[in-house]
């Protein structure tokens, strides 16, 4: 309701500057019939505070009851029509009161009295109008607002949904390599515990925020590569390049885990020596480019390449941060297969 109290002020201001136009404009006329100054002040501020005090109670009225059908508007019309004669009587009983002295005065009084009732009809029905368009153009505010927060909810709870979707994936790889390690190398099935602890306490810590720094996703990335590392030993070889000017960019925090995953799935699975997972990120005009690389072999029997679950929510994770489908593509080269993530700045 904050929100529109600037529109009702404006309103009000309007209703003010519409009063002292009208006020001064009656003064103006009835100087002009010859009526001394104390009569047309008179005669002016009576006529037209008594019209702002109409005009304010067809405010309130509007504010509760805004017609919509063809019978609530005749009935409103009719309302108005009650307010303009009773606006007539009151104010004719006053200004008779007040107005005594003057014979001209009162015979203008009585002669006026259809143009009189004529204009307060008018006001009050313009008044009406512009109430009823002003409380539809808010409570049509109110219903795009209420929207856009139920999109908005909707929106992150799908995210958090993505997200937490991906980790399990990963966990039980990680506990499935620890199981493993323990007969074989219990230093090792330490060491990657250690890590994988690391790992998901930094995880639990992004998950409040939306976005973060190239700089605090890579380190975080870093520990992943680590726990990697340990699970495919010698094979696995990172390299990770970032322009000075990337560091300090946002990106939505931990989206590359899962390309990177991806291509380590690939590029271990699809060939037998040792593996190269590059990971480039430069600056192309507003946006951060992120490149990451793996090798493939075209000849294998894999008949799709990187259209998993994981990028796939990549995919619709950015769309509904960005509402762009074309932040994530991926590309093949001869024996390299290339996933690239763009994050609009």
């Amino acid at each position: 309701m904050q929100s529109n109290q600037p529109s009702a002020r404006r309103f009000l201001l309007s209703l003010g500057i519409g009063w002292f136009v009208l006020f001064n404009t009656q003064i103006y006329l009835l100087s002009n019939l010859n009526f001394s100054s104390q009569i047309s002040i008179l005669d002016s501020l009576i006529s037209n505070t008594l019209l702002l005090l109409a005009g304010l109670l067809v405010l309130n009225m509007i504010k509760y009851y805004i017609p919509t059908t063809t019978y609530q508007y005749v009935s409103v019309i009719a309302a108005c029509l009650v307010l303009a004669g009773l606006w007539l009587f009151i104010t004719n009983s006053f200004l008779k009161i007040l107005i005594n002295n003057s014979q001209a005065y009162s015979s203008f009084l009585e002669n006026s009295l259809i143009i009189r009732f004529s204009f307060a009809f008018l006001v009050i029905t313009i008044v009406t109008i512009a109430a009823i368009l002003w409380y539809n153009w808010i409570d049509r505010r109110k219903i795009e607002q209420r929207k856009t927060d139920t999109e908005k909810l909707s929106r992150d709870a799908e995210l958090y949904k993505l997200r937490q979707q991906l980790q399990p994936h990963f966990l039980f790889n990680s506990l499935n390599s620890i199981n493993a390690l323990i007969a074989i190398n219990p230093k090792q099935a330490r060491k990657m515990v250690q890590q994988l602890s690391d790992f998901l306490r930094g995880t639990l810590k992004k998950e409040k925020s939306q976005m973060v720094t190239l700089d605090e996703e890579i380190s975080h990335l870093n520990l992943y590569l680590e726990i990697e590392k340990v699970r495919f030993g010698n094979r696995l070889i990172t390299e990770i390049n970032i322009a000075e000017d990337c560091k300090q960019k946002l990106i939505p925090a931990l989206l590359l885990q899962p390309v990177v995953e991806n291509a380590i799935k690939f590029g271990l699975y699809d060939t037998t020596g040792d593996t190269l997972i590059k990971i480039d990120c430069l600056m192309e005009g507003n946006s951060l480019c992120v490149e990451v690389s793996n090798p493939h072999d075209p000849t294998t029997s894999i008949p799709v390449r990187g259209t998993g679950f994981g990028l796939s929510s990549i995919k619709r994770r950015l769309y509904l941060l960005f509402a762009r489908n074309d932040l994530l593509t991926t590309e093949s080269e001869e024996d390299v297969f290339k996933t690239i993530v763009r994050i609009p700045q």
